[in-house]
């Protein structure tokens, strides 16, 4: 008998290695896999090309007056094995990635109007389960009755080093203490906003990375999916 396809909920904390997690997860059971960081992401990007954001301040007004204009959509890109994300019709994957964008980002995710349309498309994007995505709201908001539900946390320098790497692999000018304090400002922002915050959901398993390779998470995961759909 073919196993029940479920949601599974992945939140947690800036650069816990979510995506990297949730892909593997999807790849292994052949699910989908939706980066919803990368939505939020995508409507920072169109906002600071639009100079709906300058100097860091973002006109909320404008931004929600532009959600119709931003066409979010994922193709799969089978150089990658995963899909990237399009902004109208541009490839975004690499621009959503900067800090300049990380730095922002917290600020428009807060919007309640960006978040209810987000969420929408999200819960769209899972209605027949056989999902896995991430963020910061899924176990909690999008998905609050997903079959497994994973809150992600590691150690902030821990996350900062790894976010450190990706960003001086693709060649960005950073330093480790501005990646280091954008971690710390991203998770004060995070949990601390009104619309959504980043908590555990109340049935939802802790995994802290801090310390495992990719192989142990996913050791661990089996373990976890075993116990959920042999029950």
């Amino acid at each position: 008998m073919d196993r029940k396809r479920i949601i599974i909920a992945i939140d947690g904390h800036s650069s816990c290695g979510k995506s990297t997690f949730a892909k593997a997860i999807a790849a292994r059971l052949g699910y989908i896999f939706i980066d919803t960081g990368a939505m939020y992401r995508a409507v920072t990007l169109y906002a600071l090309e639009n100079s709906i954001i300058e100097n860091g301040i973002v006109d909320e007004e404008r931004i929600k007056s532009s959600l119709g204009d931003i066409d979010i959509d994922f193709r799969f890109n089978p150089q990658r094995g995963a899909s990237d994300i399009y902004v109208n019709g541009d490839l975004a994957e690499g621009k959503i990635r900067t800090i300049e964008v990380s730095n922002c980002v917290s600020a428009v995710s807060s919007i309640a109007e960006v978040r209810s349309k987000l969420v929408a498309i999200q819960q769209q994007m899972g209605r027949k389960g056989g999902v896995v995505m991430d963020g910061r709201d899924i176990g909690t908001v999008v998905f609050p009755d997903a079959e497994i539900k994973i809150y992600m946390t590691a150690d902030p320098m821990v996350r900062a080093e790894r976010r450190f790497k990706e960003l001086t692999v693709k060649g960005d000018s950073v330093t480790l203490e501005e990646v280091y304090d954008n971690v710390v400002s991203r998770d004060k922002a995070d949990m601390t906003r009104a619309i959504s915050p980043l908590r555990k959901a109340d049935d939802a398993v802790v995994l802290d990375n801090s310390y495992m390779s990719v192989e142990e998470q996913m050791a661990w995961f089996d373990e976890l999916y075993k116990s959920v759909v042999e029950a």
